[in-house]
């Protein structure tokens, strides 16, 4: 079995709202039960629950995900709970979010500039959002 060692981290928008209550296990089902997926695509997800920002823990971060087509084998998937086509994240979110990729840039030895958006992997997609701007996830990474 060859090793799963990831290079990158591609950062997604669910498309979905972000109601303040858990929907982690909501994209975990729709994964599993109408992808037929073994578990989430995505090794970890920012999600606003209640009044904090919470991460979650998707797929074991030794196997590759299912979120970037082509690049599942290379590359860890974080997303972010929200669509980010019709407002930007918030400050919060990305302080939240951005704990977790500087932990697996360490961990994996990944450079900033190899946090790269889903876009740049699917150009018929503006993932993670026409609004999220990823200047402002690559500021908080250095």
């Amino acid at each position: 079995m060859q090793m799963f060692t990831p290079s990158k981290i591609i950062v997604h928008h669910s498309l979905t709202k972000d109601n303040q209550t858990v929907s982690w296990g909501a994209i975990r089902r729709y994964h599993k039960e109408h992808c037929g997926w073994i578990d989430i695509g995505y090794h970890a997800g920012v999600e606003l629950v209640y009044t904090e920002y919470e991460v979650f823990f998707g797929r074991s971060w030794d196997i590759p995900g299912a979120h970037t087509r082509g690049i599942n084998d290379t590359s860890l998937g974080i997303v972010f709970v929200g669509n980010y086509d019709n407002f930007p994240p918030s400050e919060k979110m990305l302080d939240a979010g951005s704990v977790i990729i500087r932990l697996w840039m360490k961990l994996y030895n990944i450079p900033g500039e190899a946090v790269l958006p889903h876009r740049d992997f699917a150009g018929y997609k503006s993932c993670p959002g026409r609004m999220f701007r990823m200047e402002d996830l690559w500021k908080r990474l250095k």
